[in-house]
């Protein structure tokens, strides 16, 4: 690897405005047209307050997230996600994670424990197994 992680290192944090955009588009791009993604009254009919946000589209941006800090060399071995409470229009998840372990080689893994807050509290939770490829020249 190119940079020395360490297990215990900390992942800076990323802020994502949950727009009505974001959840809307998230649910059309992962062809899940159920009406709680993108119909207020009929969410508001089946119990919830507004529309919220898929697991599909959580899941990408945690993608999204580890792939950012780790660089174009980065690919995502694993993903294995938890949610919790719902992102509706208006929040702000706030990602962050923790390396919990590293196994050199070929092509480095390295574990992330992710876990995303909003106002209302833990939206998500999870690992990601991510791989380093390394070029010939030894580098990321």
């Amino acid at each position: 690897m190119n940079k020395a992680y360490r297990v215990g290192d900390a992942l800076p944090p990323l802020e994502i405005p949950v727009t009505r955009t974001l959840i809307v588009a998230g649910a059309i791009a992962s062809r899940d047209y159920q009406d709680v993604h993108h119909d207020a009254e009929l969410a508001r009919e089946k119990g919830s307050p507004d529309i919220f946000m898929n697991i599909l589209t959580t899941n990408g941006l945690v993608g999204r997230y580890i792939t950012y800090h780790f660089g174009p060399a980065a690919v995502l071995r694993k993903v294995a996600i938890r949610l919790g409470a719902p992102n509706y229009p208006g929040d702000v998840m706030r990602l962050s994670g923790r390396i919990t372990s590293l196994e050199d080689g070929e092509h480095p893994l390295i574990e992330v424990a992710v876990v995303g807050d909003n106002r209302i509290g833990r939206h998500v939770s999870g690992k990601v197994t991510v791989a380093i490829a390394i070029t010939r020249e030894g580098g990321a």
